[in-house]
């Protein structure tokens, strides 16, 4: 008996494949060359298609840069969870850290890429919202609800957000490796920015 052929994966909604294919163009050639008929050019259809679902190339961007941040969102939920906020508040650092060094070109769009300009901002922030108040849960944890609170969760935020973010961009550049730095010293560094990040909070608290 002749084993029968598995039937082909259907192929993907034509949104869906620009979305794909506009991913490839960025990680292949950067952001710069993505547009509407290189995707058309990648998935052999004709270069008026992605305009049934894309007006414009910013609005793609747009829909690539949404899908970082939910991903990017998802990422960190999906942390080890503790009890104790200040253990959830490291597994959160180290889990930013980790997409970071995963995911760099997802990491380069969410932060250091302009928002499309022609594309509906506000799909975009609440996507960014939704991230940010990861950290803002674990803060809210620690600080508890008292009068006043609000305020300092979110300085507290920007302050962890700011030095976990400079440090991930730290550790992906190519500078560091040109320091001199001791192999052990890259190796704690992520530990060590944990340990001062929590002195520092706890210092205040």
């Amino acid at each position: 008996m002749t084993a029968k052929k598995r039937p082909a994966p259907p192929p993907l909604e034509l949104r869906e494949a620009c979305i794909l294919a506009a991913w490839e163009v960025i990680a292949e050639r950067g952001i710069e060359q993505l547009s509407l008929r290189e995707v058309a050019r990648k998935l052999g259809v004709s270069h008026q298609a992605p305009y049934k679902h894309y007006p414009t190339r910013d609005h793609l961007l747009s829909e690539v840069m949404r899908r970082c941040l939910q991903g990017f969102a998802a990422f960190l939920d999906a942390r080890p969870r503790h009890h104790d906020p200040e253990q959830d508040l490291e597994s959160l650092g180290l889990q930013y850290l980790t997409y970071a060094r995963e995911h760099p070109l997802e990491y380069r769009l969410m932060f250091s890429s302009p928002w499309p300009e022609s594309a509906d901002p506000q799909e975009l922030a609440g996507d960014a919202v939704h991230a940010y108040d990861v950290l803002r849960g674990v803060l809210r944890r620690m600080h508890g609800e008292s009068p006043g609170v609000q305020e300092k969760v979110e300085l507290d935020a920007l302050c962890i957000w700011s030095m976990v973010h400079g440090l991930a961009g730290v550790l992906n550049g190519q500078c560091v490796d040109r320091l001199g730095l001791k192999p052990l010293v890259l190796q704690r560094a992520v530990a060590h920015a944990m340990t001062r990040m929590r002195a520092g909070l706890a210092a205040e608290l």
